[in-house]
């Protein structure tokens, strides 16, 4: 099985990341995407996250019922900060029936170099790129294990979000109803 890793903080989680999800599982040979939450992501402060096992919550009411697309903790029991390159090692060795794909948004690649591991990273797994407003990409321009995938863009952020939810702004169709029922319940980033 063939198995995309959708990193995020999901803070939270929104139908633009769940658009790219859906699109990778069923336009792409991916047989399976995983939202995986991030507990605490190196390159950004953590004082601003809600609870990792309240976003788990909400990515897990965000793909209810959904087939091939699923939440996922994997980072949870690993250590912190959360680095791509040990996570994937941790996949290789729990799941070695499956192969990885790492996805993301072609906004990432400026600071791919930064990463840790990245040449392992590079030599492991195939890359499958989405386009983000403001930083164009081309297949022609990356390495054969980088793939461009022209999925729609929805330029939705978390932290419009949390903004309209702290302005009492309604967020209705930016999150799916039942994360947004959630959030109101749990009054969440106020």
């Amino acid at each position: 099985m063939k198995i995309g890793l959708l990193f995020g903080s999901f803070n939270p989680v929104h139908h633009g990341h769940l658009i790219i999800a859906s699109y990778m599982a069923y336009e792409t040979d991916l047989d399976k995407v995983w939202l995986v939450v991030s507990p605490q992501n190196p390159f950004k402060p953590s004082n601003a996250l809600l609870d990792e096992y309240q976003r788990l919550h909400l990515v897990r009411l965000a793909v209810e019922g959904e087939l091939r697309i699923e939440a996922s903790a994997i980072e949870f029991s690993l250590p912190r900060p959360s680095y791509t390159a040990d996570t994937l090692a941790y996949l290789f060795e729990k799941y070695p029936q499956h192969q990885f794909a790492l996805i993301m948004g072609s906004d990432g690649l400026q600071n791919l170099h930064r990463w840790k591991n990245t040449d392992w990273l590079q030599a492991h797994v195939a890359f499958y790129i989405y386009p983000r407003s403001g930083f164009p990409v081309s297949a022609a321009d990356l390495p054969p294990q980088f793939r461009v995938v022209n999925a729609p863009l929805l330029d939705i952020s978390a932290s419009l979000i949390r903004r309209r939810i702290r302005e009492g702004k309604s967020i209705r169709y930016l999150v799916p109803d039942a994360v947004a029922r959630e959030i109101e319940i749990g009054h969440y980033y106020r």
